[in-house]
């Protein structure tokens, strides 16, 4: 299967390892032909006003919300979480939202940088908590219907799916933990 990693801004060399380490063939995507190509997309985490200006720029926008129209399956990881929502709460007045999962999302929940912080998460589906790394983190302020909450905290969501699309809060590219990596291959090879 490949899998895209949107490579316009961010850390997506994790991502690419997780993806190699379970099977995957880990695509960079920078343009549109690039996103016609693969099976499905990881939108890493970064700046998620870079990333908006930068899917702009580089021609990918329509083409992005296109694909997410059509049932791309796709995992945003904190700016992608933003990337993908329906609304964006606390955003730059030009930022795009891609509505690929019915999600109201708050930019920079937990605080500055200096707030980043690791946590245990139970996530529904997994038998041990994942160690969850937030960094500058958004959390959900409001789900719509069909989208599933799997893990929260402070009675935040910050790990949801709806259909083929998966988004968290938090990095879990940088864990080492393969799972959430896992289902998001199982979520997209039932597409």
């Amino acid at each position: 299967m490949a899998v895209g990693l949107l490579a316009l801004q961010g850390a997506i060399g994790p991502h690419a390892d997780a993806l190699r380490a379970l099977g995957a063939t880990p695509v960079e995507v920078r343009t549109p032909d690039q996103l016609a190509a693969v099976d499905a997309l990881i939108i890493p985490g970064g700046e998620s006003t870079t990333m908006s200006k930068l899917l702009d720029t580089s021609g990918l926008a329509q083409p992005l919300r296109d694909r997410l129209a059509d049932g791309l399956p796709t995992f945003g990881t904190c700016a992608g979480m933003i990337v993908l929502a329906r609304t964006v709460l606390d955003g730059r007045a030009d930022q795009n939202s891609y509505d690929g999962i019915d999600v109201t999302v708050r930019r920079n929940a937990f605080g500055r940088q200096v707030d980043s912080f690791e946590a245990d998460l139970a996530i529904d589906g997994l038998d041990t908590p994942f160690h969850a790394v937030f960094i500058r983190a958004p959390f959900v302020e409001e789900v719509g219907e069909g989208v599933e909450v799997l893990a929260s905290v402070d009675g935040h969501p910050v790990l949801c799916r709806q259909g083929r699309v998966m988004v968290s809060a938090f990095h879990p590219e940088l864990t080492g933990d393969l799972r959430l990596h896992e289902q998001f291959l199982q979520l997209a090879d039932m597409a």
